[in-house]
């Protein structure tokens, strides 16, 4: 049974589509109604519905715009427009907003029973493309190209002869069109758990993500180790417009179909074929901050405020110690270390070779600090351990118990400054809001754009920080500062909406109305009231 929102100004009509439809019959369950756009987003946000059925024309936020904003925070859910024949070629332009069905007005219960079965059955298709366990033959093949080029560090070639080269292969494939010119790359590194947080990806799921991404941008994905590792190619533009609306669309369909949560690490964008491999290595640094916390989504740029150094040459062992630095819990660590320097002794590893290994090691240590704090930490943290001036100590166990206590200080001094970091975006995004509320184009994007985090990223840090959204935010500073307005200054109520950040004073006094429970004019005459009693 799909779940369904329906919006529409007129009661009546609304209404008479919620009685005189067997929802049950096509599969369907209204689990909530609303008379305005702004209504229906705040439903579709908190009910998460299969399906909004919206007339295109409606007070304050239209059905294009409606649209729009859905898009944004459920890019998931299908979307059926009630269109006038008037504006049908208007409701058209929206076709990018995963318009699934567009029905003419007026329309008789028996058309729309029969357009609502349609829908359904696109649904169904969609849900059981997702799980299809077929891949496309295409895919295959440029699988077969992409893999190493993540995956390995070795080449034959550098700079810009090689990219060359690479470019012109892509192309030949048909990854990339000849006319294209400065495109990006980005890689996502995505996993799937159960309920008891076992891994249950699987390589026929790679065929749920591509279903996904085929939608926004060029790619190629494959399964390896339990992960699925997908490429998306496009210009820097698209890239921005469309990479957190991806992992979001990832992320709810992989709930909402299959039951099951996802991980998902995203890297930096790379300017070139030639640093894919740059990117992969980014993107599992990520994919092990979503996996070992609740967020699901990481992006290798909201958590690291530097891309890492060349890799290539750093031992697993280096690779697991940064994994653990991140996000490993102490016990964690302390188990890992344990059994490296156990290994190394019983290994009879030679003294040069440990010497390697310990540089390494320390160096992974500096490097992961470096990341999420300033420099004075790291200084500070060089001054707190005294024994890097000395790698070998007589009795191996000596060399342990220092290194351990080296790393977890480390582990210490990352934790608080990433939680500081965290608190300082937190905290600059929540002085915008307190500083530009009056602005009527001021949203969450607008400032996740300016102050260089994803919007996904900031809207969890913000829910967080403070237990509420940043709409529920904004709403209470323009509402309040509007009261503020309204009680301690004669300005009229289309000026106090100006200065509100609402151009319009209609939907202005909607707003305050749903949050004060009265009218601005009546609350104003409710204040005059008190204040004209107290003065007799």
């Amino acid at each position: 049974m799909y779940t369904i929102v329906i919006a529409d100004d007129e009661a009546e009509l609304r209404q008479a589509l919620v009685r005189r439809i067997d929802w049950e019959e096509v599969g369907f369950q209204v689990v909530g109604e609303a008379e305005n756009g702004v209504e229906a987003l705040e439903l579709v946000e908190k009910l998460e519905p299969d399906l909004l059925l919206t007339d295109v024309r409606m007070p304050f936020m239209s059905g294009i715009e409606l649209a729009r904003a859905v898009r944004e925070i459920r890019p998931n859910i299908q979307i059926a427009f009630l269109s006038g024949f008037d504006d049908f070629t208007y409701a058209q332009q929206a076709i990018q907003y995963n318009i699934i069905s567009y029905l003419l007005k007026p329309i008789s219960s028996k058309e729309l029973t029969k357009e609502l079965k349609k829908i359904k059955k696109k649904i169904d298709d969609k849900f059981e493309e997702f799980t299809r366990k077929n891949a496309e033959q295409e895919q295959q093949n440029l699988a077969a190209f992409f893999t190493p080029l993540l995956l390995d560090s070795f080449s034959d070639g550098q700079g810009k002869e090689r990219e060359q080269v690479l470019v012109q292969e892509a192309i030949r494939k048909g990854f990339i069109k000849p006319e294209s010119t400065y495109m990006c790359y980005t890689v996502l590194v995505t996993s799937f758990r159960d309920g008891d947080g076992n891994n249950c990806t699987v390589e026929d799921a790679v065929n749920a993500v591509n279903m996904i991404l085929r939608k926004y941008m060029r790619y190629v994905s494959f399964y390896t180790d339990g992960r699925i590792v997908s490429l998306l190619a496009g210009t820097k533009a698209s890239h921005e417009k469309y990479l957190h609306i991806i992992v979001e669309d990832i992320s709810q369909s992989v709930k909402r179909i299959m039951n099951l949560t996802s991980s998902i690490g995203v890297s930096r964008m790379v300017p070139g074929l030639g640093r894919c491999h740059e990117a992969y290595l980014e993107a599992m640094d990520a994919f092990g901050y979503a996996r070992r916390s609740d967020m699901g989504v990481s992006f290798i740029s909201d958590i690291e405020r530097t891309a890492t150094f060349d890799q290539e040459t750093v031992q697993a062992a280096v690779n697991e110690i940064e994994s653990l630095l991140r996000s490993g819990t102490e016990d964690e660590l302390r188990t890992y270390l344990g059994q490296l320097f156990e290994q190394l002794e019983q290994e009879d590893t030679p003294a040069m070779n440990i010497q390697l290994v310990m540089v390494q090691l320390i160096a992974a240590v500096f490097r992961v600090v470096y990341a999420v704090a300033d420099s004075e930490a790291v200084q500070n943290l060089q001054k707190s351990s005294p024994f890097l001036g000395q790698l070998f100590f007589e009795n191996p166990r000596e060399m342990e118990e220092r290194y351990m206590a080296f790393c977890l200080t480390a582990r210490e001094v990352a934790a608080e400054h990433r939680k500081k970091s965290n608190s300082a975006i937190c905290d600059r995004a929540l002085a915008i809001m307190e500083s530009r509320f009056a602005d009527p184009e001021l949203s969450l994007n607008s400032i996740s754009t300016e102050i260089s985090v994803s919007p996904n990223y900031l809207s969890t840090l913000i829910k967080r920080s403070t237990g509420n959204t940043f709409i529920d935010l904004l709403t209470r500073k323009r509402m309040e500062t509007a009261k503020e307005m309204l009680l301690g200054t004669s300005m009229k109520i289309r000026e106090i909406s100006e200065k509100c950040g609402y151009n319009d004073q209609h939907y202005f006094s909607y707003c305050f109305k749903k949050y004060e429970g009265i009218s601005p004019n009546a609350c104003r005459r409710k204040f005059e009231s008190k204040l004209s009693d107290l003065l007799e």
